[in-house]
């Protein structure tokens, strides 16, 4: 169970049922590439990981750069809608998202854009960017945020997440869940831009440490 599944990382309280419409997509004559990933993302079968999700991973990233979080937007966007691209409960996922992004981008993105799209979607594995990654802070913080809900939507989050392991036992399941959530929050900070510390630290730490009471030792 990789941290990215096991966490089933979303975002804060939106529509269940997000304007697809409307989610910020970087590439122009790239369209039928973002149908796919659309298509992807809409699989009846991911449950937590769908549409919802990346529609949520991106509102928080036009959030992080109104409060001036500062990020390249191409590459950090793009690497939104392809961290989930591919989603099987597998440990390889991001790997397997990751070279997606690198065989689909050649052709609408330059090379230099099409690395960091992939280093990026591999970060999402651990969420552990340094400090000086701006791209890699913006995107993991983006992805975190589910961590800081209101406790109904948190309470939702993990339901769906634990929807997602149907195949795992109890037991199994709770073990995987708690390695995650103290791997996470093993740390002085779970956020690592300003905003993502000001405002999401201490609803997601009171959140995580409510869940882990709850879980068996």
């Amino acid at each position: 169970m990789t941290a990215a599944g096991a966490v089933g990382l979303n975002t804060g309280v939106e529509d269940d049922h997000p304007d697809l419409t409307d989610l910020p997509w970087p590439l122009t004559g790239a369209d039928a590439l973002r149908e796919e990933l659309l298509a992807a993302y809409g699989d009846p079968s991911r449950g937590h990981h769908g549409t919802r999700h990346l529609a949520e991973v991106l509102r928080r990233l036009d959030e992080l750069a109104a409060a001036g979080v500062t990020y390249a937007r191409t590459p950090v966007l793009l690497a939104a809608w392809f961290h989930d691209a591919v989603y099987d409960g597998e440990r390889d996922a991001e790997e397997r998202s990751a070279a997606w992004a690198e065989d689909a981008l050649p052709g609408h993105a330059d090379p230099a854009t099409v690395a960091e799209v992939a280093r990026l979607v591999r970060l999402t594995e651990h969420h552990r960017p340094d400090t000086a990654d701006a791209n890699g802070c913006a995107l993991s913080d983006a992805d975190l945020s589910i961590l800081a809900a209101t406790r109904e939507r948190y309470d939702e989050y993990v339901a769906a997440v634990r929807s997602e392991y149907a195949h795992l036992d109890d037991e199994v399941f709770a073990a995987g869940r708690a390695e995650v959530l103290r791997a996470l929050t093993d740390t002085p900070a779970l956020f690592r831009t300003a905003h993502g510390r000001s405002e999401w630290e201490q609803p997601a730490r009171a959140n995580v440490a409510r869940e882990l009471a709850g879980l068996p030792a």
